[in-house]
């Protein structure tokens, strides 16, 4: 009976956790289709192996990790070249505004895997850094640090693109 109760916990989360997960997924492979096809995966795979949580509370960190570990598996033995689609496609289910900025999105390409997932589960999902820790196996102080220095690389990344602005604060 725990088994059961496991899985439907599971299933329920699965549905209220839909669209971060396919923004997860999205802000690695880039296409929707294929964005989809991890969600649904990770969705198997989530309820086929629900009897292997430990900790019910523990239920949405477990499935983040799957989403995660799915795309980068994807991304791994995908053989195509990904194609970056119009970023319109992910307000088709209700993103929130930072995900339309597509410089950020862009920039979070010069990340690696792991920086990704850090500053996507920070920013875009708005993980506390424990949480983060759990979902991607890491140590809180390496979570920190990997979030700092994905951050600093982002900034560079992001001012790249700025025009400097003359006479801006009183500098005439």
């Amino acid at each position: 009976m725990l088994h059961k109760n496991l899985r439907h916990q599971v299933e329920e989360k699965l549905l209220t956790s839909y669209e971060s997960m396919y923004r997860i997924a999205y802000t690695y492979v880039k296409n929707a289709d294929d964005a989809l096809d991890i969600v649904q995966d990770s969705a198997y795979k989530a309820i086929k192996n629900a009897k292997s949580i430990k900790q019910e509370e523990y239920i949405e960190t477990w499935i983040y990790k799957i989403v995660i570990n799915c795309a980068i598996d994807f991304l791994k033995h995908s053989k195509k070249e990904m194609a970056t689609e119009s970023l319109e496609e992910l307000h088709h289910i209700g993103t929130t505004d930072h995900y339309m900025d597509f410089d950020t999105i862009r920039a979070l390409d010069i990340l690696n895997e792991k920086e990704r997932a850090v500053v996507v589960l920070r920013f875009f999902e708005e993980k506390k850094l424990d949480e983060i820790a759990a979902v991607l196996g890491m140590n809180g102080n390496t979570v920190k640090s990997t979030l700092y220095r994905s951050l600093q690389k982002l900034k560079i990344e992001l001012e790249k693109g700025e025009m400097p602005y003359e006479g801006y604060c009183g500098n005439q």
